[in-house]
Formats: structure tokens, sequence, C-alpha cells
């Protein structure tokens, strides 16, 4: 079994914090950084397949910019300036490709940048380069990638998740500290339970969707990967905020995450409430995973928490409604992938009818997983269905909505398994659609009530030496709960 994790020396095998503080205070400046993460890049990408772009020149010139401005004395633009970053290739970049891992949108170069983009660049981070997805966030193992499945650091033969693989193995390979990836129903949490990194879906309508190559716009979230909780905490602060671009964003004051990780560091829980969910702490899962799980709720407990078991029957009808809701989503976002204003085009020869190239083009460039999701989600939103199928799914989604309400009068936090399993074999899931989106189980809840979730790294089951996560769930707008308890429990863990 061939493994690259995280090296052990040298630049690449430090936090982001601790770049940051190295760069600032002169030890090293910020191209000497970027240029090892490149370096490592070209090590390992060759079988990781982690990156469908690499923006060498670029980044080097961002980093030169931040080493130029402290050197001349100015105050860092942001806690992390300076610190190379990995952005998930649906995020639009003006001097890159985004692809969305797509065929249908091969080399297209945006005319603008994403809101995100923009404040990672105002930060002085500098972006490495795009990373491998699965196609256009449609997926949980990056294996729907027209280019080619990213593999885990950790077993080159296995997943390291998705729809954002291609970030978290960036992270835990040690080709970036950093990086951004989406989450529309476990996409960011879930590759960080498979590769030991950290991972954080931030309360819906905190960050900017505005530059989304979007799927499902009611439900997808952009949000930080990292090795380290106060890493995460860092970058989630850069990208947070209101966005005049973005209507779903919501202008309010947001409590420091920073702070609450720093406070957290202490690993004191007394007076937590951690509700542990039924539904998710019971048979079906690894038994590998189960056993992780329940060490850490030991963890927990010795840290001062209490732990109280919560219902959440809706929790059991979550997948069926989140697998109706995205793909109608996804039936009317996609409809703009048409061939006729960007992106590619077939069989425009000027004999056929633009009816005949849009559906050329989208045979040809669409892969079978968003295929399928466009077809389902068009017959769900089909006279005759809409009411039998969307609607009822709206309906089980407010209740869903309703199950974490009651469950947040009991408790502070919810804690589950983020993934039901460890890492499984590229090729084990992908012809049989139905246990490829069982994975997301654990996570999806969440996407459909707009709530904030991390997965933190916890350990490695015993039953396969794979890495294992706990995700945290907190209310809307309690991120910082997020990020406090995550910080103790990873101090417990020390």
């Amino acid at each position: 079994m061939t493994t690259y994790t995280l090296p052990d020396s040298g630049l690449t095998s430090l936090t982001a914090a601790e770049l940051a503080e190295k760069i600032h205070s002169r030890e090293v400046s910020s191209r000497e950084v970027t240029q090892a993460h490149l370096d490592r890049i070209t090590e390992t990408d060759g079988e990781l397949n982690a990156f469908l772009h690499v923006g060498a020149e670029a980044a080097l010139a961002a980093a030169e910019d931040v080493d130029k401005r402290l050197d001349a004395g100015e105050a860092p633009a942001s806690p992390l300036a300076g610190v190379p970053l990995a952005l998930k290739d649906v995020i639009v970049t003006t001097d890159a490709p985004t692809t969305g891992a797509s065929k249908i949108l091969e080399g297209w170069i945006s005319p603008y940048d994403a809101t995100v983009t923009r404040k990672i660049r105002e930060a002085g981070i500098p972006i490495l380069g795009k990373t491998n997805l699965d196609e256009l966030a449609m997926g949980s193992s990056t294996e729907n990638s027209a280019y080619g499945p990213t593999r885990n650091p950790y077993d080159l033969e296995r997943t390291p998740g998705g729809s954002g693989g291609g970030s978290a193995a960036a992270i835990a390979a040690g080709q970036a500290p950093l990086a951004i990836g989406t989450d529309t129903g476990g996409s960011i949490r879930q590759p960080a339970a498979l590769t030991n990194t950290v991972g954080v879906k931030p309360t819906y309508g905190t960050v900017s969707r505005y530059g989304f190559v979007a799927a499902a716009s009611s439900l997808e979230q952009a949000g930080p990967g990292a090795r380290t909780v106060l890493d995460a905490a860092l970058l989630h602060e850069v990208i947070a905020g209101h966005d005049p671009f973005d209507a779903t964003t919501v202008n309010r004051p947001l409590v420091s995450v920073v702070d609450a990780a720093r406070e957290g560091a202490s690993g004191d829980l007394k007076g937590l409430k951690v509700g542990v969910v039924k539904q998710f702490n019971r048979e079906g899962f690894q038994p590998g995973v189960l056993e992780s799980y329940r060490a850490s709720l030991d963890q927990l407990t010795a840290q001062g928490a209490e732990i109280i078991e919560v219902d959440c029957p809706r929790f059991d009808d979550a997948l069926a409604a989140y697998y109706l809701i995205m793909p109608c989503e996804v039936s009317s976002n996609l409809a703009r992938l048409d061939g006729m204003r960007y992106g590619m085009r077939v069989g425009d020869d000027g004999t056929r009818s633009a009816d005949e190239v849009m559906a050329l083009t989208r045979a040809a460039g669409f892969g079978p997983e968003v295929k399928r999701r466009i077809i389902l989600g068009t017959y769900a939103l089909s006279v005759g269905y809409f009411d039998a199928y969307y609607v009822q799914a709206q309906r089980v989604r407010t209740l869903i909505a309703q199950d974490f309400a009651r469950a947040f009068e009991q408790v502070d936090v919810l804690v589950t398994p983020t993934t039901p399993t460890t890492a499984f074999k590229l090729g084990e899931k992908v012809a049989d659609p139905v246990e490829m989106y069982n994975f997301d189980l654990c996570t999806l809840p969440l996407n459909l009530a707009g709530l904030c979730g991390m997965s933190v790294p916890a350990g490695f089951a015993a039953d396969t030496g794979l890495p294992v996560g706990l995700q945290i769930m907190a209310p809307a707008f309690a991120d910082d709960r997020l990020y406090r308890v995550g910080a103790a429990y990873e101090a417990g863990r020390k």
C-alpha cells in the first residue's frame, strides 16, 4: 500500500498558523513557503491527482507581493497573509480555468472572481491551484470527475471522499496547508473524515455563494479545510460575511470563530451538553467507526461534557428528501450549461438547430451521474409529479429542521460519526448509486436545515487502520460553538 501522508518535517509539515507566524516574523518568506508546497505537488500529484490546475506563476507572484509589503514594514493583510491555499475547482477565478471537473466547461476562464476568491486575494493568500472534485460537485468519492479520480493519501487504492476529495487530499498529503471546499450534502466534512483533516460547513448564508458553479443553491455553502481547528477558524474568518452580490447572505455580525477556537484549546468542556443522535448510533455502521465514535464520547465525558441521547426521527427520511430536492435544483441550475453561452459546443456545423446543438453538447459534456440527477430532477418537477415528489420532500425538510430545533432545546451541540464507514476502495460503489448516496447519511440532514457542522479527526478505525471523523453540529449562526468544542476535542486527543 503506497501512501503520501503528511511529511514529518519541513515547511509542508507545519500548520497554517505556524507558517503565518514564521512568514510575518520574516523567519521565512512567503515565496519559500509557496515554492515548498508547489514542489510537494510536483512530487506527489502524479499519483494523487488532487489538482486539476496548478497556477505556480500566479501563486509565486502573490507570495512575492506579500513579502515585498512585509519587508516594507506594512502590517500583514490578514492573519494568514502569505500562507498558500488550494481552491476547489467549482469557485470561479479570472487567472485559472474553472471546469467543475466537467468536460462541458473544459478550459473555461471566468471574466470575474467569486467573492470567496476576491477575499482570499485581498487577505494576501496565494492560490496554489484548483482542486479535483466529483463533476459539478455531484458525488461522494471524487470518482465522477471527468479528469480521473483523486486518490486518498492514506491508501492510494481508496477514495478521499467527495465531492471535494481533491481539496482534502491536498491538505492530507502536504500539498497545501489550507483549502476551500463547498458542502452541499457533506462535501467538505466527509472528505475531511476520510483524510484525517478538519472540514467545516458554515451556517447557510454566512459565506457568499457568488461565483460558484451552482448545483443546488439552497443547500451548498463554501467552507474551510485545514489540519487543525485553529487553522480552519483563521480561514473561516477570511471568507465569511455579508455580500451584496449574494441575496442569500445575511447582514448580521458574526461571532469570532478564532476566539472560540483559542478558548476551546484549553480542553475544558465543563457544563457542555452534547447530544448523541439516536439514529446514528446503531447497527449498520462499520464496527471500527462506531468503536472510535464511542471512544470520542468517552473523551468528551472525561473533559466535562454531559452526554444526552436525542431522538431525531425524521433524519431517517433525510436521504430520500435530499435526493429529490438536490436533483430538482440541479435540473434548474444546469440549464445554463447548454453550449450556447460558454464552454463546450458540439455539432455547430451550420446544419443543425440550436436545440440539436444543445442536446449534442449536453450529451457529450455531462457525465453519467450529472445526467442521472438532471433526469431525476426534471421528472420530479414535471406536471403531475411536482406535488407528489418535490413538495413532499420540502415538507420533510421542514420536519428535519424541527427535529434539529427540538434537539437544540436539550443540548448545545450534536455529535455523530461523520461517515458510516472509513474510505472505501475506488470502484467499489460506482455501479450502485443508492449505496453511494447512503455514504452521505450522517452529513446531509444539516444541509437541509441550513445549520453548521464540522468534522474533526477522531483517530483510526481498529478494523481498517484508516482515518475516522467525528461530526459536530450546532444551531444556525452558532459556528463559534463548533470551533470551541472542536478545538477542545482536538486538545483532548493530544
